[in-house]
């Protein structure tokens, strides 16, 4: 691994299986607040972007502004069904083992649910004080600014620096800092990720440490 000083993972999808988890709750809750959409259009237009992102498009699909307790009701609800059922992505462990290099993570989600998912797969002490949310930036992919956030924070040059993606948002973020992408294909299709700029994808995380070497 000696062109990276660094790997930057996104969280859900990459290294906890949240998802599609995830996609179900926020499915109902914009069905609750007028939007209709089916799966692929709900991947294209909120996979990998920050919550407040997705509200303003929710809004501007229905023309309605949601209610002010609607965002705390669905934190709950997916806060609640992700600490039942969310697991580490299969492998994520052992890859995580082989690096020699320091990682990361850089999320669209916030502190607080890092926190659950990491913490109800047993993987929050690997990623202790090594945590970047969106949340703490201007703005959240496709724009580069966590991205280029953990970098600093880590001490790496973008350059030299490793992204884990699963998510054209993600992609797009990560190549706009600079940096190269690797693109996790699970919900979003390898030819979707390699087209946003992934310069490797793969499908099985036990790839993905000869794809960095």
């Amino acid at each position: 691994m000696a062109r990276f000083d660094l790997v930057i993972f996104d969280c859900d999808g990459v290294v906890v299986d949240s998802e599609r988890i995830v996609h179900e709750v926020f499915g109902a809750f914009i069905r609750s607040l007028g939007a209709e959409l089916d799966d692929a259009r709900m991947n294209e237009l909120f996979l990998g972007r920050r919550l407040a992102d997705c509200l303003a498009i929710v809004a501007g699909i229905t023309g309605r502004t949601p209610p002010p307790d609607a965002l705390d009701r669905y934190r709950a609800e997916r806060d609640r069904v992700l600490r039942e059922q969310v697991q580490p992505v299969e492998g994520i462990r052992e890859v995580l083992a082989t690096l020699r290099v320091p990682y990361c993570i850089a999320s669209s989600g916030d502190h607080d649910k890092m926190r659950i998912t990491l913490g109800a797969t047993q993987l929050l002490p690997l990623f202790a004080g090594r945590l970047f949310s969106a949340t703490e930036v201007p703005r959240g992919k496709p724009a580069p600014d966590v991205f280029l956030l953990a970098a600093e924070r880590m001490g790496a040059e973008p350059g030299r620096t490793a992204v884990i993606e699963d998510s054209v948002n993600g992609v797009l973020a990560g190549c706009a800092a600079g940096m190269t992408v690797f693109g996790f294909a699970g919900l979003i299709a390898a030819e979707q990720l390699a087209a946003a700029g992934a310069a490797e994808t793969f499908t099985a995380m036990r790839e993905l440490p000869a794809l960095l070497a």
